[in-house]
């Protein structure tokens, strides 16, 4: 399958019309562009989720809460998601990327930007994610979260080279990665902006997320892990941080001044309990992700609206929108969707409801169904992988 294409998307009921050469968005297409004809629908753009973790697809098929529960986010962490992580293997990984991505696609979300940790099996890890991105048709950025909080420093070696492998096409590019700086010693935090510098691109990385974070780095000698992060070199201008929950208004602004991007997890922080992002209030540059949760942006702005309401933040709107402009930095695109150097990417809704989705000028969405993949027989499988995955698990 062709990665791009062309199109022509219109008119919608409003007379909209948008066409798309080569998976990028055109003042006008060729005489003999195909078209995808939606008189009754209205086009709008792709959703952007900003921050997510495709490992976690398998979480909705019955994964086993722990048999304690636990009392903080560090026990979340090493109870539940650092349990899973070590317990994925190939098969689990690309039932649960495939199955992330067509609800992904099903719900109008076009691009994925990932952060991926599967500790017993790096090598290879992402090609498994860049395969399943491309085999259904979704934008996606990859990158694995290096870490050395279970084989130590010859781990995060090993991660950073994972993301190193990331062959950049039409719809893909990748990005170095850390897990958080809680996890990583100063060496990997320095080569990881160093190989940022190289492969010309920019860190992915949870910062602040739980206060844990925050005291590792002052233990380190630093004012927080932001400043751990910029002292280091590790943060190039453009870098994805993921969460920022427990910044001050003068930390955000300073990493807004240094062109970065923050990423705002609303249900996630919640389920996490590690507190509402406040203060991302104070940076110009502030997408929505999910964190591993469902790709539906709908429902994760829905969240970020009613905890802002909840904790009387009233600068949170243009998040999602937002995304736009992340993609088209790492994409070197238009930051403005649907306009003439954007990204082919968009979505025709009727009566409310996702009718057709295109990525890069090529639908992977018709009349609601996937055009690349049956969700029934993904699903399926997915079930199928889920149990192994729970086993494995339980010997952790």
């Amino acid at each position: 399958m062709a990665l791009t294409g062309s199109l022509v998307v219109g008119p919608d009921r409003s007379g909209r019309t948008v066409a798309i050469v080569d998976g990028i968005v055109a003042a006008r297409a060729p005489d003999a562009t195909p078209t995808l004809h939606c008189s009754d629908g209205e086009i709008v753009p792709g959703a952007v989720c900003a921050h997510t973790h495709m490992y976690s697809g398998l979480v909705p098929y019955g994964m086993p809460q722990p048999a304690s529960p636990p009392e903080n986010f560090l026990e979340i962490l090493g109870k539940v998601w650092w349990r899973l992580d070590k317990a994925i293997d190939a098969q689990s990984l690309e039932a649960s990327a495939r199955d992330y991505i067509a609800r992904a696609l099903l719900a109008g979300t076009t691009t994925l930007v990932d952060h991926h940790e599967s500790p017993n099996m790096i090598d290879g890890s992402l090609a498994i994610l860049g395969d399943a991105c491309a085999a259904l048709g979704i934008r996606a950025v990859l990158c694995y979260g290096a870490t050395e909080r279970n084989f130590g420093r010859e781990e995060a070696v090993r991660g950073l080279a994972e993301c190193c492998k990331v062959q950049a096409s039409p719809l893909l590019r990748g990005l170095i990665g850390l897990h958080a700086s809680f996890t990583v010693s100063d060496d990997t935090v320095r080569e990881a902006g160093d190989l940022a510098r190289d492969f010309g691109t920019v860190l992915h990385v949870h910062v602040a997320e739980d206060m844990a974070d925050v005291a590792d780095a002052q233990a380190r000698g630093s004012a927080g892990p932001l400043e751990r992060l910029l002292s280091l070199g590790a943060l190039v201008p453009g870098s994805i941080l993921a969460h920022g929950v427990h910044l001050s208004a003068d930390q955000v602004r300073a990493a807004d001044a240094h062109r970065c991007w923050f990423v705002h997890n609303p249900r996630s922080n919640e389920g996490n309990r590690v507190g509402y992002a406040r203060m991302l209030s104070h940076s110009t540059r502030v997408a929505l992700g999910t964190d591993g949760w469902n790709a539906d942006m709908a429902e994760e702005e829905s969240a970020l609206a009613r905890l802002a309401g909840q904790n009387g933040d009233a600068g949170f709107s243009g998040r999602l929108a937002a995304g736009h402009r992340l993609v088209a930095e790492r994409f070197d695109t238009h930051p403005e969707p649907l306009a003439p150097g954007a990204v082919g990417d968009l979505v025709v809704r009727t009566n409310g409801g996702i009718r057709h989705v295109v990525v890069g000028g090529r639908p992977v969405v018709c009349d609601g169904r996937l055009v690349n993949g049956n969700l029934d027989t993904i699903a399926e499988a997915a079930r199928t992988q889920a149990s192994r995955l729970w086993t494995r698990m339980a010997t952790i």
